[in-house]
């Protein structure tokens, strides 16, 4: 396992971010709100999370879903994953989407709202070319492999 330097800030009392378990990829990252805020049958909200980092350049943080919220009451990452780059020092902020189709869900704060895993990136090197060769595939999109 690698492990890299993140410097964090926290706003008030929002305690610093943690693995559950020895060896996770994710750490939870949890609402950072005063009061409840209910999430009603298919809208979306921000959650603040009160935590803001500096992530080492050549890495991103991506934000996912939790697979427990989303299994039980239908509560997603809309933007799943997210991605907080490098160059951002703003306060990561969470936008969550209720998709179960009857029942609303309220964050209360400090609830665990969502994951993040630290990754590397690798940015592309462009290269215009008027031929891109031929494969078994070829241009076969959606559904091209089959049910």
């Amino acid at each position: 396992m690698i492990s890299i330097p993140v410097h964090i800030s926290v706003r008030g009392k929002t305690a610093l971010p943690s693995y559950a378990y020895p060896g996770d990829a994710g750490f939870d990252l949890v609402a950072a709100i005063d009061k409840p805020l209910t999430i009603y049958p298919g809208n979306r909200a921000v959650i603040q999370t009160g935590i803001k980092v500096a992530i080492p350049d050549g890495y991103e943080l991506q934000i996912r879903s939790r697979s427990g919220m989303t299994k039980d009451y239908g509560i997603i990452v809309a933007n799943s994953p997210g991605t907080i780059d490098s160059g951002y020092r703003g306060e990561i902020g969470v936008i969550v989407a209720n998709i179960d189709e009857f029942d609303s869900f309220t964050v209360q704060p400090g609830m665990k709202i969502a994951q993040g895993v630290i990754s590397p990136i690798v940015q592309a090197e462009f290269i215009k070319v008027d031929d891109l060769g031929e494969t078994e595939r070829g241009e076969g999109g959606f559904g091209s492999s089959g049910v």
